[in-house]
């Protein structure tokens, strides 16, 4: 991974709402794999509305998601997710800018 990807990756979800959607919908879908040990019905519950949270927030930005460009993003986005939860702890706060 490349620092230009998460850089691609933060221009595409600016929206504060996406954002937050991002916050939500990343860890459901991530948590959707393990879910697979314990339950397969709930894991795809899981794993179908962490994606739509996601499509949401895509909508609501107004672009598609960056994986339906560049399918190996989808690597990017739990990385981006725990840098802005680092970020957050440690008090400081990335910018959003509304398109």
């Amino acid at each position: 991974m490349v620092k230009a990807d998460l850089q691609s990756y933060e221009g595409e979800h600016r929206h504060p709402v996406n954002r937050a959607l991002h916050a939500i919908g990343i860890p459901i879908v991530v948590a959707s794999f393990p879910l697979l040990f314990w339950s397969w019905k709930w894991a795809l519950a899981a794993h179908l509305g962490g994606w739509a949270i996601l499509w949401l927030g895509h909508a609501i930005e107004g672009n598609l998601p960056a994986s339906w460009k560049n399918p190996a993003i989808l690597f990017v986005a739990p990385v981006w997710w725990v840098r802005g939860l680092v970020d957050r702890l440690r008090g400081r706060s990335r910018p959003s800018k509304i398109k």
